[in-house]
């Protein structure tokens, strides 16, 4: 059996739910899980390198407010609430600028338990995946993920960054040539890059999934839900390709779309980061 864990990025308090039905819909009439990374109180000042707004604050907020907390849009949270095939994890705390990838643990910390704090408020469990903006974590930053989360998805690991008694399993990791690992009671999973994007090439898209998805045992797809609302209009033949992909895993019986929850909670797919059978099942020393 393969696995897929579908992670679509940047929920926050501009997101519309309508956005998210257009979507998803397909998804959860299949009883697919959809893991939404969540930004608890976005920043609305967030820029990218050429200066233009981020892409998921397309919508602007009509106000003055820098921040919203995700609670203030009762109707997204109502509409998540009400369909549990969605899954919420922790996507940063404000998704500024590389807001994990600096070297302060105090500010790393802080900004870690104001997210869950934030989502906890706003009616969502507590929240045991963690994500990072960017998926940019600093060495400290990954200690205090692996304190305080079950999970983090990320889309890469550099040893430079590791705390120092994470190197061995590192190592071992390099050699088996895994994808995942763990430390601890944490998973630390990556995954191959954004491959439900505009950025690619439509007709590739499928393919490229697919061929992927069977020659791992555990896949995170990542995707992007405004990328598919490009200047706020549907972006027809990219949903087209996302919707297609549902159908697709749907049929296979040799594939299975999971939640980050099944690995949290050791089933169903939790198998995958126990047995020994698997190369990215190992586990190393707790974070220093």
């Amino acid at each position: 059996m393969r696995y897929v864990i579908l992670r679509d990025d940047d929920t926050n308090a501009l997101t519309l739910p309508h956005c998210l039905e257009r979507l998803y819909r397909p998804f959860l009439d299949r009883g697919l899980p959809v893991n939404l990374a969540a930004i608890p109180q976005v920043d609305l000042t967030t820029r990218m390198a050429d200066g233009s707004p981020e892409g998921y604050l397309f919508l602007g907020n009509g106000g003055t407010a820098e921040k919203m907390a995700i609670g203030s849009n009762p109707k997204l949270v109502n509409y998540l609430l009400q369909n549990p095939g969605y899954h919420i994890v922790q996507h940063g705390c404000h998704h500024d600028q590389l807001e994990f990838d600096r070297p302060d643990r105090t500010e790393v910390a802080r900004r870690i338990e104001r997210g869950t704090k934030v989502l906890v408020e706003a009616g969502f469990s507590e929240p045991q995946t963690f994500v990072a903006p960017y998926d940019r974590l600093s060495r400290a930053s990954l200690i205090e993920v692996a304190a305080r989360f079950r999970v983090l998805s990320t889309g890469w690991f550099e040893r430079r960054r590791l705390p120092y008694s994470w190197w061995p399993m590192f190592a071992l990791k390099k050699l088996r040539r895994a994808d995942h690992w763990r430390i601890g009671g944490t998973c630390l999973l990556s995954h191959p890059g954004c491959l439900l994007s505009r950025h690619r090439p439509r007709h590739e898209i499928l393919d490229s999934i697919l061929h992927w998805v069977e020659t791992h045992p555990l896949t995170v797809l990542v995707t992007h839900w405004w990328e598919y609302f490009c200047g706020g209009q549907p972006d027809e033949p990219l949903i087209e390709v996302l919707h297609e992909t549902a159908d697709c895993l749907s049929r296979r019986r040799d594939i299975k779309m999971i939640s980050f929850g099944e690995l949290e909670h050791g089933h169903g797919a939790g198998h995958l980061v126990r047995k020994k059978s698997f190369s990215y099942s190992g586990i190393g020393s707790d974070a220093e």
